[in-house]
This record gives C-alpha cells, sequence and structure tokens, in this order.
C-alpha cells in the first residue's frame, strides 16, 4: 500500500521504554529522520503509558513498520499506525484567528 505519510504513532509503549531503544527497533524497518517519545525519557512524571511517533526518509517504511503491531516490546503490545502529517503552510488558521471580535466585546 502506498501512505502519503513519512509518519507512523505507536502507542502502547511502555513506560520503561527509553527512545533509543524505540529508535533501535525502528531503525531496522528503514532510515528515521525523527523520533519523538512522549512523555521523553527525562520526565519527572510518572507515566503508565508512552507514545512515540517515528517519521522515515521513505513512505514505504510506514507500511513495513504496521507489521510490528502486536508485537511485545519491553511488556507491551505495541500499536502502529500512519499518521497525517500537517504542513504548516497549508494548515487551516484557527476560527478565532479569522473572525473579527465578539458582538460582546466591541464596546470595551
Amino acid at each position: 500500500m502506498n501512505y502519503s505519510t513519512k509518519v507512523v504513532q505507536v502507542t502502547n509503549v511502555s513506560p520503561s521504554t527509553t527512545s533509543e531503544q524505540m529508535r533501535m527497533l525502528f531503525g531496522f524497518l528503514g532510515i528515521i529522520e525523527e523520533l519523538k517519545l512522549f512523555p521523553p525519557d527525562d520526565s519527572p512524571m510518572p507515566v503508565t503509558s508512552r507514545v512515540c511517533f517515528v517519521k522515515f526518509q521513505q513512505h514505504e517504511s510506514v507500511g513495513v513498520s504496521q507489521h510490528l503491531t502486536n508485537t511485545v516490546f519491553v511488556d507491551r503490545a505495541l500499536i502502529v499506525v500512519p499518521f497525517a502529517e500537517v504542513e504548516k503552510a497549508k494548515a487551516t488558521p484557527s476560527l478565532m484567528a479569522e473572525s473579527d471580535p465578539l458582538p460582546a466585546n466591541r464596546g470595551l
């Protein structure tokens, strides 16, 4: 299947997993441009689960990486899905930025 995105979202990531471990796992599937793990490795907050976004150099890696869904990594079964990228230039501005002030605020 041909995907227009180069990004996958990985959910149900174990709280003990590090970004380096995720980079190692997904690095076998393609060249990684960027990888973000939330909350980050150095987060002081206690976490019960993490989310990881992996951006590959090639679209084909997205399809291949989905085969890792239900693979147990550390102590959890990963869920890998394509994630739609939004280009900043094409993103729709918020409704508040486009609209005039609300009628109640005009007299202030």
